[in-house]
């Protein structure tokens, strides 16, 4: 009989980072002194160097919203890219910046436990 492992989900991550927090004040500070590599440890993610985490605490008088990253939409294609692809060559100036760029936080983590 083989066991079904389940897999956490990013609330199930958050949930327990943020339980971590609430019980220990020294976790809570390197959340917020050292975030980025709290969160790959976490997440179990190595995150491009460019990319930056901040951590923030709510009060009772202010309340955080997260405005994701707008999904990659696509871009369109002038008519010479449209031949390039057409005859199966892709040679879109910054195009690989962009794709390799273009990933957030969230799909780097779905990526890494999916």
């Amino acid at each position: 009989m083989s066991e079904q492992i389940s897999k956490r989900t990013r609330k199930d991550i958050e949930a327990d980072i943020t339980a971590k927090a609430w019980k220990d004040d020294v976790y809570k500070q390197e959340l917020f002194s050292n975030s980025k590599a709290v969160i790959e440890r976490e997440f179990s993610v190595q995150l491009p160097a460019e990319m930056s985490v901040q951590v923030l605490e709510e009060n009772p008088n202010t309340l955080y919203f997260v405005l994701p990253v707008r999904p990659n939409s696509p871009k369109e294609l002038t008519e010479e890219e449209l031949e390039a692809v057409a005859g199966g060559e892709i040679n879109i100036p910054g195009f690989g910046d962009i794709y390799n760029a273009g990933k957030d936080f969230g799909d780097t983590i779905y990526d890494s436990i999916f």
